[in-house]
């Protein structure tokens, strides 16, 4: 492994599917504050890692996109403790 998470858009937007039950094609791109908290819970089960979030990075997530770009800076970021 080569150290950088494994986190893609399609996993996010079949994460949204899932919480939808839409088909994959049919999940919007912007997303809510239930799907962002969804999307959150998800990547930090899945990655077994808190992300911790700023207030100011959770507002700045509007699309699958914004989404991907935080959760991957969070990811990458080092651990505490």
């Amino acid at each position: 492994m080569d150290g950088r998470p494994r986190l893609g858009r399609a996993d996010l937007v079949g994460m949204l599917a899932e919480l939808t039950a839409r088909p994959v094609d049919q999940v919007p791109d912007r997303i809510g504050s239930m799907e962002l908290a969804w999307l959150v819970h998800l990547v930090e089960q899945r990655h077994d890692r808190q992300l911790d979030l700023t207030d100011d990075q959770l507002a700045g997530i509007r699309t699958v996109d914004d989404a991907l770009a935080v959760f991957h800076a969070a990811l990458t970021a080092p651990a505490d403790g």
